[in-house]
């Protein structure tokens, strides 16, 4: 044998005893990336992922503190390990979305960071509006999936349940309903969700109270007196009343009135109001997020919002003050201001916390 074959020889016999004593060879396929931590306080949607103890998971349906694992209800998929990214075994991961400027234009689903720390996905274009007002959706799942923000709070976490709120309202309307309320709360997710649960309590039945004076007990869906129907157009402002003169009479369960309230509260919730004022008598959600527009946003005649007013412990007298002050307090109508406080009075004890002090005004 010539020594290049026996080279050649050797070389073959040296790769074939290498394969027989490592195996065949393999090809292993780098393992994804891991997605934005899961989250116990996030709401994920269908579709919406986040990594778990070292696998990345994939939400089938909505989802809130249900721990990943092909077990429990199956909402889970399992997507396989994951390595690096923020995946870990509950932490959220560090978002690095961009501050929110006010007067920029921002698209539905951009994501900011607002002043207070938090962060904010927006529902609806709009050009700069403040994340805390109601076009604006609070994201509480600190950066983890990419749902949840928009999704209303589930009856079960608002501080009044539906049979307390049947006890309050026993001869309301069908049109106002538990569920359109509980489907308004994402407007305004600071409302009966600040402080203790004591003030949560406190500035729901504060609320409901103003609200089942100003209808009624809920009974009135729209204002009775017909007469003042065409009064409710200041043509001064620029954009007019596009749908009819005698068309923003009071509606809804703090009975919205004025063209240029029906413009402002739209401009808000993301709804053309102006030239759709019907929309408040006829959507139930949309009734109670009008309502709870003014609540949080609105100071009226007083010096600031009921929300506040409840919030930073001004007390009850103060939401008055900002709802109708100018005719009420001060001794202008003390039988009405006494309704209001017996309201809030009764509606506190249904909910078993103190009514507070300051409750006139």
């Amino acid at each position: 044998m010539s020594r290049q074959r026996l080279l050649a020889f050797l070389t073959a016999l040296a790769v074939a005893v290498g394969i027989a004593l490592l195996g065949p060879m393999t090809t292993t396929a780098s393992a994804a990336t891991c997605a934005a931590g899961w989250n116990s306080s996030s709401v994920y949607t269908g579709g919406s992922t986040a990594s778990y103890n070292g696998h990345n998971w994939q939400a089938k349906w909505w989802t809130q503190g249900e721990t990943p694992s092909t077990g429990g209800s199956g909402v889970w998929s399992d997507q396989g390990s994951c390595t690096g990214g923020s995946g870990g075994s509950g932490g959220g991961s560090t978002c690095n979305y961009p501050a929110w400027v006010a007067g920029r234009a921002y698209v539905t689903g951009d994501i900011v960071k607002y002043t207070n720390g938090n962060y904010y996905k927006a529902s609806h274009d709009n050009p700069g509006y403040d994340p805390t007002i109601s076009t604006w959706y609070w994201d509480p799942y600190s950066c983890s999936g990419d749902g949840g923000g928009t999704t209303p709070p589930s009856n079960g976490s608002f501080v009044v349940s539906e049979a307390q709120f049947n006890q309050m309202f026993p001869n309301r309307s069908s049109f106002y309903t538990y569920s359109g309320l509980t489907a308004a709360l994402s407007a305004y997710p600071g409302f009966a969700t600040t402080g203790s649960d004591t003030v949560k309590k406190q500035e729901a039945a504060a609320f409901l109270a103003n609200v089942s004076h100003e209808t009624g007990g809920l009974v009135y869906i729209v204002e009775q007196n017909t007469a003042n129907y065409s009064h409710y157009c200041d043509t001064s402002r620029s954009y007019g009343c596009p749908a009819g003169q005698s068309a923003y009479y009071g509606r809804g369960p703090i009975q919205l009135s004025w063209n240029f309230n029906y413009k402002a509260a739209g401009d808000a919730l993301g709804i053309d109001l102006l030239n759709n004022p019907n929309l408040v008598q006829t959507d139930p959600a949309i009734a109670w997020k009008t309502g709870l527009w003014y609540w949080n946003t609105q100071t009226g005649p007083g010096t600031m919002t009921g929300h506040n007013a409840m919030v930073n412990g001004s007390g009850f007298g103060e939401t008055i003050r900002s709802i109708n002050g100018s005719i009420e307090c001060n001794g202008g109508n003390p039988a009405q201001v006494q309704s209001r406080i017996n309201a809030y009075q009764s509606f506190t004890s249904i909910l078993g916390v103190p009514a507070g002090s300051n409750l006139s005004c």
